[in-house]
């Protein structure tokens, strides 16, 4: 193996304090560093030749995750350079883990760009499909443990990747590709996650059109939240389904919170602190949960689902007052393209919540994603 190693890691780590939000200050003495909106957890300064992007750990946020130095092939590397990693751009070819971030490559026009994605089956674009089914764009397996001589075999500029807490890469980290760490996820808010467009671009020269495309966003976006503040009913939703033993919430500070928020709804847990999933018993969610006016659930199933499925998986999900009064809301993520679409485009999902809460303010509106169970 240690023969298909094609090129050496121009990696460095660096360790210093991180701003809490948008980066400001130019510290080689530019004045054109872009100015971040929404999102919390990447900076970006501009130098003399070089771009610099700092990617902030989420978890701790005294500290920074990851440093990238962006230098274009054509021009000559800057001397006396912050340390980082140095990354040529544009990215010509690379590795993929998330259907989310094969979504956000999709939508800036570079598709064409992705050699190989992990967890192949959660993936609904055509182009990627087309190219696993023709041999064009290699199945790599599974993003907690990809496999590692295809990734060398197709020998991408850079692998994109989900970091998780406390875990680490494998062997991968061992093979001298550059690893793009995206926290898209951790974004607390559905534009600051969106704003992660900008990011991406960074790394393919694509700037102008992440401006464009987020700046459509953040209007439409912005439009409808303003229709649902002078709503004076608010239903209430309780999401998805239990796991195993436990039914993980979304925290009453996190994306998905902010999200029922702003399409008009009211969220049992909406005075919890936490920015990112709760483990709830299942007594714990029906107690609270349970009289709610709306159960929303999303689901990748060859089958839609059916009531009769609920409480065959469960049956005591036959106590919410939404199974009982027929009120189930579900999005068949192996249908439609939610996944892909989400974080580029909120405003879209924000539309499918508002027909769900509050019909009478989108009258006429086909739903993208969701759709009332019928049986």
């Amino acid at each position: 193996m240690k023969n298909k190693i094609l090129y050496i890691s121009l990696s460095f780590f660096l360790i210093v304090a991180c701003k809490q939000r948008n980066g400001s200050g130019n510290l080689y003495g530019t004045s054109d560093s872009l100015h971040v909106s929404y999102a919390t957890c990447f900076t970006v300064e501009k130098g003399r030749g070089f771009t610099m992007v700092k990617v902030r750990n989420p978890w701790d946020t005294t500290k920074i995750m990851h440093t990238y130095i962006l230098v274009g092939k054509e021009e000559k590397i800057p001397l006396n350079l912050q340390e980082g990693t140095l990354i040529r751009t544009p990215l010509n070819k690379v590795a993929v883990y998330s259907s989310v971030h094969c979504g956000i490559l999709n939508a800036l026009g570079l598709v064409m760009n992705i050699a190989g994605v992990c967890e192949s089956r959660y993936i609904d674009i055509k182009f990627v499909k087309e190219g696993l089914k023709s041999g064009k764009i290699i199945d790599l397996g599974e993003a907690s443990s990809p496999d590692v001589e295809k990734i060398i075999d197709i020998k991408p500029d850079a692998i994109i990747t989900t970091p998780l807490e406390n875990l680490g890469y494998g062997s991968v980290e061992k093979i001298g590709i550059p690893l793009i760490e995206s926290v898209d996820y951790m974004e607390v808010t559905p534009l600051g996650r969106a704003e992660w467009i900008r990011f991406f671009a960074l790394f393919f020269c694509k700037e102008e059109v992440a401006d464009s495309i987020f700046k459509s966003t953040v209007s439409s976006y912005n439009n409808i939240k303003e229709i649902t503040s002078k709503v004076r009913s608010r239903p209430t939703v309780v999401p998805e389904t239990k796991n195993g033993s436990v039914w993980y919430i979304p925290g009453g500070k996190s994306y998905m919170a902010n999200f029922f928020a702003d399409a008009g709804a009211d969220y049992p847990w909406k005075d919890n602190l936490s920015s990112g999933s709760v483990p709830v018993s299942f007594e714990g969610v029906l107690e609270r949960g349970g009289d709610a006016d709306i159960w929303m659930i999303k689901y990748n199933k060859s089958e839609d689902l059916t009531y009769e499925d609920l409480k065959n998986e469960y049956n005591g999900y036959e106590n919410f007052s939404a199974f009982k009064n027929r009120t189930v809301y579900t999005c068949n993520t192996g249908k439609v393209p939610y996944y892909e679409e989400l974080s580029i485009h909120p405003d879209y999902v924000l539309k499918d919540f508002v027909w769900v809460f509050h019909p009478e303010l989108m009258l006429g509106y086909q739903p993208r994603y969701f759709k009332k169970m019928e049986r």
